[in-house]
């Protein structure tokens, strides 16, 4: 079958999921910075994830100082600002793309392929996107905060492809599996293809195992070039 139109996942999918150990360490920091209890600090900025997905924090600032309400503190905005700043600095370089993320974007342009993006995220990464390189290369991204919804939900998928101008039927979605976006995919009509690169950390919790998943299945960005030209 072919396609009009090709839907990225951003984690895991055109940029490597960042390590938990990682992001545990810049939490520990921006606790360390304000001055507050670190393992109460992390355990409550992981558990606001959701509100953070679908908007409800307009930025880092408003995350931090409602996890600091719930911890019954108040500290300095300078303090804030210092922590929303590590908070940034950690999104700016996770947005690092793969190797082959550019290179097979524009590929598929070339192609003549619209590309889109359904992302479940904060507000740093719609901030940042225009600094990376796939502000000129994906035509349309949906980022969850900004959507106020994010993915298994239908009406992100049918969001997408409103603003791609295509079907669900015409168009196939690529992702590693997190947040039951392929299952999404698939419910709307899309045609949804697992990738999981090689250097992948397949004990990464949110996402589904490879032998869970008996759809199409890519181990690199470069193989979805072929996928959509047969």
């Amino acid at each position: 079958m072919r396609h009009s139109a090709v839907i990225f996942d951003l984690f895991g999918t055109l940029v490597d999921n960042f390590s938990y150990q990682g992001y545990e360490r810049v939490l520990l920091d921006m606790a360390e910075i304000l001055s507050v209890p670190a393992e109460t600090f992390v355990s409550l900025w992981m558990n606001s994830f959701d509100e953070r997905a679908i908007g409800l924090f307009p930025s880092a600032e408003a995350n931090i100082e409602d996890v600091l309400k719930n911890m019954g503190i108040k500290p300095e905005q300078r303090r804030i600002g210092q922590a929303a700043r590590i908070r940034l600095d950690f999104s700016r370089t996770a947005l690092k793309p793969r190797h082959d993320a550019v290179p097979t974007l524009a590929a598929l342009r070339a192609d003549g392929l619209k590309i889109g993006l359904i992302s479940d995220c904060s507000m740093e990464v719609p901030g940042l996107w225009p600094e990376t390189p796939f502000a000129g290369l994906i035509d349309e991204p949906v980022f969850s905060c900004s959507a106020g919804v994010k993915k298994p939900d239908p009406r992100i998928y049918h969001l997408a492809c409103r603003r791609l101008g295509v079907e669900p039927s015409e168009c196939l979605y690529v992702g590693d599996g997190s947040s039951q976006e392929l299952s999404g995919a698939l419910s709307v009509g899309m045609r949804p293809v697992l990738i999981r690169a090689e250097s992948d950390d397949d004990s990464y919790p949110y996402r589904i195992n490879t032998e869970d998943w008996d759809g199409p299945k890519v181990s690199s960005l470069a193989q979805v070039v072929s996928l959509v030209r047969k």
